[in-house]
Order: structure tokens, then sequence, then C-alpha cells
């Protein structure tokens, strides 16, 4: 694991440091498709970070695949959201790379093999 890669519905910049830098998914160019921000990430061994689901749903179809967050939290609003983030990462990175799937909801973190 070498890095985050941060979908395009998460704001750009983020107020706290993880372990690994961050690379925004619109460094692929506007609104990128699924599949490039996926093939991005297993190349570039990095883990996506998103609110989308197709990437939880497709992790459990493509071997090898890159690892993914799935914030299931719902909208905060931007201060609360990062807040939280700050709050939960370390949980979330000490539970990668041996999880391919981290789902992180508003009460519980949960790892995916």
């Amino acid at each position: 694991m070498k890095g985050f890669l941060f979908d395009e519905n998460l704001p750009r910049r983020i107020r706290f440091t993880p372990s690994r830098p961050v690379t925004p998914v619109e460094m692929l160019g506007a609104s990128p498709e699924d599949a490039a921000v996926w093939e991005f990430a297993r190349q570039g061994e990095l883990v996506i970070v998103t609110k989308d689901a197709d990437f939880s749903d497709r992790i459990l179809l493509s071997q090898p695949p890159p690892w993914v967050v799935h914030l299931r939290i719902g909208n905060l609003r931007r201060a609360d959201f990062h807040a939280f983030l700050a709050r939960v990462w370390p949980q979330v990175e000490a539970l990668l790379p041996a999880h391919k799937l981290v789902n992180v909801y508003a009460d519980r973190i949960e790892a995916v093999n």
C-alpha cells in the first residue's frame, strides 16, 4: 500500500495527516470512470477512499483488487466530516493492508478480508 486515492465525492483537502500520501482522483481528469479509478489504484497500490458503493461491490469480484475504504457515514458538515475522519483514521489504517475492504460507519468500523 503506497497511498490513498480520494474519490471525487470527498473534499480535495483534508484536515488530518494520513501516514501515506493522498491523491485526489481529479488528477485522472474530470469525472473519471470507475474502471479507470479502479485500475489506477490497483496498479499504483493505492487505497480507494470513497462514499460510492460501486467500489465495495466490485471488490468482491475482482482479484487482485485494490483496497477500498467505504465511508458509509451519510452527509456531514465539512468540519464534522474532517473531525470524524481524524478520529477514526488511525483505526482505519491499522486494518489496512490486511483487509481489502474497510467499511466506516458513524458508530463502527468493519473490515473484510
